[in-house]
């Protein structure tokens, strides 16, 4: 007995989804570019935390609460709670993937940034991921 895939099974790629390329822009055929698949997931949490919550009208709890820190001190608990917070947003807003850990630390060449570094898996995948976002504290 051979196992085929059906040509209508679901590719990862489908599974993952495909959505608007961040920045927006055009592609070579003059069409809005897109992406797909895992890179589709990375930039929907760099979408997700980049945005505060409340920015979005018709869905004011979406976004990462870290920019409730933007003049708070480089000390442990704001560490801490930059962590906590991209670890929440993540786990409430992006069901594609699971959060193996996240850790905010001060960059040491600019005590102003704050770099998050994110440990992930996308479901049904057996790799894990990385992604480090920046944070700026003051403005």
């Amino acid at each position: 007995m051979t196992l085929t895939s059906s040509p209508d099974a679901p590719t990862p790629a489908d599974v993952l989804g495909t959505g608007v390329a961040f920045p927006v822009g055009v592609n070579a055929r003059g069409q809005l570019a897109m992406v797909s698949g895992e890179r589709a997931v990375t930039q929907a949490i760099l979408t997700l935390l980049m945005t505060a919550r409340g920015q979005r009208v018709m869905r004011p709890e979406y976004g990462c609460r870290i920019h409730e820190l933007v003049f708070a001190p480089g000390d442990a608990t704001t560490l801490g709670l930059a962590s906590f917070y991209v670890d929440e947003a993540l786990r409430t807003w992006e069901p594609r993937i699971d959060v193996d850990g996240v850790q905010a630390q001060l960059d040491p060449q600019d005590t102003a940034r704050v770099v998050v570094d994110i440990r992930y898996r996308i479901k049904g995948q057996p790799e894990p991921r990385s992604l480090v976002f920046p944070f700026y504290r003051s403005l």
